[in-house]
């Protein structure tokens, strides 16, 4: 690695050298990762990232070590449509009472995940006791499933609005939308039953074969 090779790009006659270390190091890894670090910041928005910043603070590994009351409080005021003003003034007091039980108890110590820690509070009752931290741990668990969600939702946009049909109007773009993003639902419906409600809704000037009525 530590050989010289003439530099990529540049005239053997100028004599330009580097490793091939600083080759793979500079010019590949770190490009990639810069390229990488851009692609998630495009995808992830600052308060994406400060809600998966909070979120993580869940984890159970290594006995709560990344437990944080505040980053956790935080997130009852991000997600205030679903805690009420007393929920956010007790949810702190709460959070400070259910880190050190879990902490003392051992059937916790084997959770390795926020899904493992939501089932281990369900088998332990924990989840009446602590209410509120049951919910943020509920909002954990869905973040992912509704992130994807719109991450297909806007793909399938890119797919179906083109450079050919960008003209569409939104109606139309809507329901086109729908048929694509629940396509599994669609594709479990009979053909000749959609023909047979589209024909019924008004009169055509074209008629159905009689073994479709």
């Amino acid at each position: 690695m530590d050989d010289e090779i003439p530099v990529r790009g540049r005239s053997r006659a100028e004599g330009r050298t580097i490793t091939n270390l600083h080759h793979y190091r500079a010019e590949i890894f770190y490009v990639a990762i810069d390229k990488i670090c851009v692609e998630m910041d495009h995808r992830f928005s600052e308060g994406s990232n400060i809600i998966l910043d909070c979120f993580s603070c869940l984890d159970p590994k290594n006995s709560f070590s990344k437990f944080d009351v505040d980053k956790l409080a935080h997130l009852a005021d991000i997600y205030h449509a679903d805690f009420s003003d007393d929920d956010r003034g007790t949810i702190r007091d709460q959070l400070e009472t259910y880190v050190l039980q879990v902490r003392r108890n051992a059937s916790f110590s084997t959770c390795e995940d926020v899904q493992s820690l939501a089932m281990k509070m369900v088998q332990t009752e924990k989840h009446l006791v602590f209410p509120l931290v049951y919910k943020l741990i509920e909002l954990a668990l869905i973040l992912p499933v509704s992130t994807a969600s719109v991450e297909r939702a806007f793909s399938a946009m890119k797919i179906i609005k083109s450079k050919l049909r960008n003209k569409i109007n939104d109606v139309w773009f809507n329901d086109l939308m729908v048929c694509y993003t629940e396509r599994e639902i669609f594709k479990s419906l009979d053909d000749i039953d959609i023909i047979r409600t589209f024909t019924a809704k008004k009169s055509r000037k074209g008629h159905l074969p009689r073994n479709f009525i």
